[in-house]
């Protein structure tokens, strides 16, 4: 069985609410979903993979985590050319323009990134955004 990496950092569980949502669109898609925090999880693990989904929320004036997830994306853009990245993540203040960057970020690294925009929500996710996550999770198995 395929594992798909989803890999996030979340403060307040929205994030992660998200990240499990992933999880379970890939898991009922017939693939196996790794759903981890960026604290336990090494880039070597995604190097071979050829999908898998960074989920962080905005943080500060709209950028990512910096202690883990910033440094874990950097390295991630070294080797994303030709992977197809699933993005998400919520937020409290704003329009997103961390997202924004961040799939700006991915593209010009050379990644694919799924529908061309990460899914995004204000504070928890509704049902509305745990079935985007879900959907992302299985385009992410059909790669």
């Amino acid at each position: 069985m395929d594992k798909i990496y989803v890999v996030y950092w979340s403060q307040s569980g929205n994030t992660q609410a998200m990240a499990e949502a992933v999880g379970a669109g890939i898991t009922a898609a017939g693939k196996e979903a790794a759903v981890v925090d960026v604290s336990s999880v090494s880039t070597d693990e995604l190097k071979n993979a050829k999908a898998f989904a960074l989920g962080c929320p905005a943080m500060g004036a709209e950028v990512l985590e910096e202690g883990e997830m910033e440094p874990f994306v950097t390295e991630v853009e070294g080797f994303a050319a030709g992977k197809t990245i699933g993005l998400f993540g919520s937020y409290g203040w704003g329009d997103g323009q961390w997202m924004r960057d961040w799939v700006d970020r991915m593209s010009s690294a050379g990644a694919n990134v799924l529908n061309g925009e990460g899914v995004i929500c204000k504070e928890a996710p509704d049902d509305e955004t745990v079935a985007a996550c879900t959907d992302l999770g299985k385009q992410l198995a059909a790669v």
